[in-house]
């Protein structure tokens, strides 16, 4: 996934590099009472727009320690029950995300397109309240390492993430964390 500066992106970034590629237990993110878009596939366009990024990376066997501060672009719209996000990274296109939703499971799929010609992928997408997961799983050698992005919405214009790893799916070390604020359409 080319996770970029945002949550949104490097849950995405993080994917396409992992599949190339003693946990703690921090709490989940406190939930906020925040009014989210219409249920289903229109909740998506809550992404659309630009959006200021500032996050930490901490040292772990998937992440390098560092600081990033850079400005993603979604250009989202939809067609039908599908939405699709450019998504555009300092100035430069990084991926094309298509989203579905099924009711029935109230799940979204997101399909990460890159530019570069190479397959697309199908990730999740769980969104309960203002609480947007992205979660995907890598196995290498018998062994399955799962991984998560966690947004929350703090507001209409404002997100909280943080980008995790866990052995056994119950106790989860923090990647990087950092927010994103909401500063044009």
């Amino acid at each position: 996934m080319c996770r970029f500066a945002s949550s949104f992106v490097l849950g995405m970034t993080a994917l396409f590099a992992l599949e190339s590629v003693t946990a703690q237990a921090p709490q989940p993110p406190p939930k906020v009472a925040v009014q989210q878009p219409t249920a289903g596939i229109d909740a998506i366009m809550a992404y659309a727009g630009t959006w200021k990024v500032h996050g930490t990376r901490f040292a772990t066997p998937y992440s390098v320690a560092g600081e990033e501060d850079s400005t993603l672009r979604n250009e989202c719209w939809k067609s039908g029950e599908y939405v699709a996000c450019r998504q555009i990274v300092n100035g430069e296109s990084k991926v094309l995300l298509v989203f579905t939703y099924s009711d029935l499971l109230k799940m979204y799929t997101s399909y990460p397109i890159p530019q570069n010609g190479e397959a697309a992928t199908a990730g999740r997408l769980q969104i309960v309240g203002n609480v947007w997961t992205f979660p995907w799983e890598v196995t290498q050698g018998g062994a399955t390492t799962y991984f998560r992005v966690v947004n929350v919405f703090t507001g209409t214009d404002h997100i909280d993430y943080a980008q995790e790893f866990s052995p056994d799916n119950v106790h989860w070390t923090r990647m990087a964390t950092g927010s994103e604020t909401k500063v044009g359409n």
